[in-house]
């Protein structure tokens, strides 16, 4: 789920958001906390698959050069 805070200040990154919430998927998933796996080993076993997803499709838009017209894919 996003979480959006007005108060916080604002990462001028690409897709900060998406990666933020990523972040605290995966920091929260139970794979981490009680397996104590990697990120990139729970990723493979899907944990957070939507969010992982939603984070490489903003990345990949960067890349396009429609993206140059009509604005980078917010999230």
């Amino acid at each position: 789920m996003p979480k959006y805070y007005e108060e916080k200040e604002k990462d001028e990154r690409a897709c900060s958001g998406v990666r933020e919430d990523l972040r605290d998927c995966l920091l929260e998933s139970a794979c981490i906390r009680q397996e104590g796996k990697t990120a990139k080993q729970c990723l493979k076993e899907g944990q957070c698959k939507g969010l992982w997803v939603s984070f490489f499709e903003c990345k990949r838009s960067m890349l396009d050069n429609r993206a140059r017209f009509r604005g980078r894919k917010g999230y």
